[in-house]
């Protein structure tokens, strides 16, 4: 599966790779003249005592090895040229792949891992298209080649050379059966670092603040010990023909001038054809060598390579139904939540009746007319966000039906349906760009769409105390901005596309209630033909909206308006009083 990746990949770029694989071909022929040039040059012109001939075949043998170097250069940078290109599209296939994955499919592989595969593994199969139109042409044409002209020079001497390189040729295939395993254990360690590292970085204020720098610390390093580990074992075994045939050129060399020696005496050979012979056997090693190194680096790609393909060929999970196919509401409000259950990862081994151990929603239900708005309020981790994960399609529901305007979210396409949102999200990204792209976000927005979002999210005044105002540069995740700045420059963004439905997902946490309510009061005046859902902590935030759902551990504990609750549910009338004040 890994080595079809990289073939395939190379194959919209094989005219270019063809060229710089001649081109090699080429240059590499020329190298193998160069000692047979300089035999002749020995044994046949300078016995000639003829100044003009030495100058002539001296002369001949600079402009090959001109000639040579030319070649090899043009071959290289056309080689690095298509290797980038091949691992360009490699990247941008993958980040593709990665952003039309469903949430479950995401959550299988893992963010550390998507990052390393699409960094350190895209690297080694970039390593290996390179060496693949170099190495894998010159090596091989310096074994075969030098074997074919020391054959042609002296079969005796060559024979040395038949004996030696079967040998290591055999050892470096034996070694390299074991490569590729033991390179994609050094992978999935690196995803370990990986991950460990993106979870100190992003909480380093918190290690920081708890005094648990020496914990991270020995944290980390026992994933990158076992990385480590992983890759000096693999290093180690791949290495293990290296040491063989620098003893097995020094042996052959020895032998080389033995036999020669004995052979010029003896007057079967000239003395150079010894001097040819060294430079030959010299080449034939190298090509041994570099055959070794080509079988790491194809093992290290391959290994790579199929941890790409494990993403690469992942299949939708997540098909478009048809309307026939799809469920149909029961109502015909904008937004329908039917007896929906929901649990992260299907366990079908549970037995049939039973509550699955991972279930996070039992049997919820509400529905919203077009402009209506629903207030979600409940304990950490009780299923609020999970609710807007499945009205946008991040993942299907387990049971029931999801319906926005009157048809199953399933029979949407993913771009149609999101369309229909602004969204604010629990901890959501502000990205390395000026506020006005980050309220933009590539959208085809012009300077009063924009100065409106920014007047309704109640952020004017704090952007128009800045010198560049809307030009401010953000750091990457908002740093320079406090907490309630960066939800005022979300709310913005949300706001700024006039969207069918609006999502603020506890996205007023940092804002004082004057400032809450400010943005309450602006969003149900001039967004009043947006169906708006809120997710909060604080009764005072969603108190006015129509409707409000009480959850807790994955239930509707309550339901209806404001007033209504206060009456039916215990819960809620707890939190209300605890918040106001008000608990005796």
């Amino acid at each position: 599966m890994g080595v079809r990746l990289i073939l395939h990949s190379m194959r919209k770029y094989s005219r270019k790779i063809a060229c710089s694989m001649v081109i090699k071909l080429l240059g590499t022929v020329t190298e193998l003249m160069i000692p047979y040039i300089l035999a002749h040059l020995i044994d046949e012109v300078v016995p000639l005592g003829c100044m003009e001939l030495v100058i002539l075949w001296g002369s001949l043998m600079v402009l090959t090895a001109l000639l040579t170097r030319q070649l090899n250069v043009c071959a290289n940078r056309i080689a690095i040229d298509n290797a980038h290109n091949v691992s360009y599209d490699i990247r941008q296939a993958l980040f593709t792949k990665t952003a039309n994955l469903s949430g479950s499919q995401f959550d299988a592989f893992g963010l550390p891992s998507l990052i390393s595969r699409m960094t350190s593994d895209s690297y080694n199969i970039q390593s290996c298209v390179q060496a693949l139109q170099t190495l894998c042409v010159r090596m091989p044409m310096m074994l075969l080649g030098g074997i074919a002209v020391t054959l042609a020079m002296d079969p005796v001497l060559s024979s040395i050379l038949c004996v030696i390189v079967p040998v290591l040729i055999v050892v470096i295939l034996g070694v390299s059966r074991y490569g590729i395993p033991l390179y994609r254990r050094v992978q999935e360690r690196l995803d370990e670092v990986v991950r460990t590292m993106r979870e100190d970085i992003d909480g380093i204020r918190v290690v920081k603040a708890l005094s648990k720098t020496e914990y991270e610390k020995n944290r980390f390093a026992r994933n990158n010990d076992a990385m480590t580990r992983a890759d000096i074992k693999a290093s180690t075994i791949m290495a293990i023909p290296g040491p063989l045939m620098q003893m097995c050129l020094n042996i052959g060399l020895t032998l080389v001038v033995l036999v020669g020696a004995m052979r010029v005496n003896s007057g079967q050979i000239k003395p150079g054809v010894i001097l040819a012979f060294l430079t030959y056997f010299n080449m034939v090693m190298q090509g041994v060598l570099g055959i070794n190194r080509i079988f790491m680096m194809i093992s290290k790609a391959t290994a790579s390579a199929s941890r790409l393909s494990q993403v690469l060929s992942v299949e939708p999970d997540q098909r478009v139904l048809s309307l026939s196919e799809a469920k149909k509401p029961s109502g015909d409000e904008y937004i329908r939540f039917e007896h929906v259950n929901f649990r992260y990862s299907a366990q079908d081994d549970q037995p049939e009746g039973t509550a699955k151990r991972d279930q996070c929603l039992y049997d919820i239900s509400f529905a919203l007319r077009r402009g209506e708005s629903l207030g979600i309020i409940g304990p950490t981790g009780c299923g609020k966000t999970t609710i807007v994960n499945l009205l946008m399609r991040f993942y299907d529901v387990t049971d029931g039906g999801v319906f926005v305007d009157g048809r199953d979210v399933r029979t949407y396409e993913k771009d149609e349906l999101h369309r229909k949102f602004g969204v604010v999200f629990q901890n959501d990204m502000v990205f390395y760009n000026t506020l006005r792209e980050n309220i933009r976000f590539g959208r085809n927005l012009d300077e009063a769409a924009l100065m409106q979002a920014v007047e309704d999210a109640v952020a004017a005044e704090y952007i128009g105390s800045l010198e560049e105002g809307l030009d401010y540069q953000a750091d990457i995740k908002g740093a320079n901005l406090s907490g309630g700045q960066k939800q005022r420059l979300l709310i913005s963004r949300a706001l700024a596309g006039n969207p069918d439905i609006l999502i603020l997902d506890d996205s007023s946490s940092a804002l004082d209630y004057k400032t809450d309510a400010a943005l309450r009061k602006a969003i149900f005046e001039r967004h009043r033909t947006s169906t708006t859902i809120m997710i909060a902590q604080r009764v005072s935030s969603i108190q006015s909206m129509t409707h409000i759902l009480v959850m807790d551990n994955g239930r509707c504990i309550g339901y209806g308006t404001h007033e209504e609750l206060l009456k039916t549910c215990p819960s809620y009338l707890y939190t209300y009083r605890s918040q106001m004040g008000a608990l005796s």
